[in-house]
């Protein structure tokens, strides 16, 4: 039988490589179903072009597949996306073409909650102004600064979203002796109870934080979730910390509460543009900490990522559902077994 043709958008910084050592962690899983395709694009007309006859494509970085391109397939079953996030398909028109989306959802969780717990921690103590100040050897004027801000023990994070990565740094909260309180409308009272955090509304969340951290996904229900309203709405003493998508955070309103002391600081590892102008006043505001999109990346994170999105896209290559499937309504609607695994020490049929 033929192998199934699985195309991926050419990184012009590995253009130099062969198919095989580009793709070698991808092709642990698909190399027996199939050939990795490289799609030579610069254009998104080009890219729908050259994947028009894939049977899968894999994504995490480069053009959007947008509907223009999802029109435009031929053969494709799958897309696999190499992160969390998905926002760079068209989900919308993915699943009206009964195409399974996959992604990475618990790959990197850790990292991006260590990272988050590392900006709200640097907010806390004031680390910016702490390193200018010993920098510039004014050693005496800093602890006045700091005797006026509490200690994490007691104070409240709010979680917007309580999914795998939120989870992760309910936990790490609770050893700072923190009380974590949840705003997710789509996971049950008891899953989040479960986990020692109290579920709140989204005003309660506003209001009652002194810190909160985002973990949602982009999506039109989240764009803007945090604008005037809600900044108007959280203590002056609040920090926010951003690991999830920039658009979550209405910039410009942002920048205005902060310029305007509504709310005292905010750690962001994601932006509304990215990379952004050098000169977006965020980068000049001391009670802002901010970094380049880096929170999942150590040196399991790529690896594992690639060997996950090939594994995914070997799954429905093969006529199975994916462990992760972001649009599961589509499943049923495709010729696609469901399965059940069996643990590693039992064969299927012991």
């Amino acid at each position: 039988m033929a192998k199934k043709r699985v195309g991926i958008q050419l990184p012009k910084q590995a253009r130099n490589q062969t198919v095989e050592e580009r793709y070698s962690l991808e092709l642990e899983a698909l190399a027996p179903i199939a050939d990795i395709i490289d799609i030579r694009a610069d254009t998104p007309a080009e890219f729908a072009e050259g994947v028009r006859d894939m049977d899968a494509i894999i994504t995490s970085w480069g053009l959007r597949i947008d509907k223009a391109v999802i029109d435009n397939l031929d053969k494709c079953v799958v897309i696999g996306v190499g992160s969390v996030g998905v926002d760079m398909v068209d989900i919308e028109a993915a699943t009206a073409a009964g195409l399974v989306v996959t992604n990475v959802p618990d790959v990197f969780i850790e990292e991006v909650a260590d990272h988050a717990m590392g900006l709200l921690l640097d907010l806390a103590r004031r680390t910016p102004t702490m390193v200018r100040m010993a920098r510039e050897g004014d050693w005496y004027q800093a602890r006045p600064i700091l005797s006026k801000i509490p200690r994490l023990l007691g104070q409240t994070l709010g979680l917007f979203a309580f999914g795998n990565v939120a989870h992760c740094m309910a936990r790490r909260a609770k050893a700072f002796g923190m009380h974590v309180i949840a705003y997710d409308p789509y996971v049950s009272e008891l899953e989040i109870t479960g986990a020692g955090v109290e579920p709140v509304s989204f005003p309660e969340l506003l209001e009652r934080s002194d810190y909160i951290s985002v973990h949602a996904p982009h999506n039109e229900e989240t764009d803007h979730a945090f604008s005037s309203d809600a900044f108007a709405q959280m203590k002056e003493t609040a920090v926010i910390v951003n690991t999830a998508r920039g658009p979550i955070i209405d910039e410009a309103a942002l920048i205005s509460a902060l310029q305007e002391r509504q709310i005292a600081g905010a750690g962001l590892d994601v932006l509304e543009q990215e990379p952004p102008e050098l000169d977006n006043p965020l980068f000049s505001m001391e009670n802002v900490v901010i970094t380049p999109h880096v929170a999942s990346a150590t040196t399991r994170m790529r690896p594992e990522t690639r060997r996950r999105v090939g594994r995914e896209v070997a799954l429905v290559l093969r006529g199975r559902w994916p462990m992760s499937c972001v649009n599961p309504t589509v499943l049923p609607k495709v010729a696609l077994e469901r399965w059940q695994p069996y643990p590693m020490n039992r064969g299927p049929n012991r």
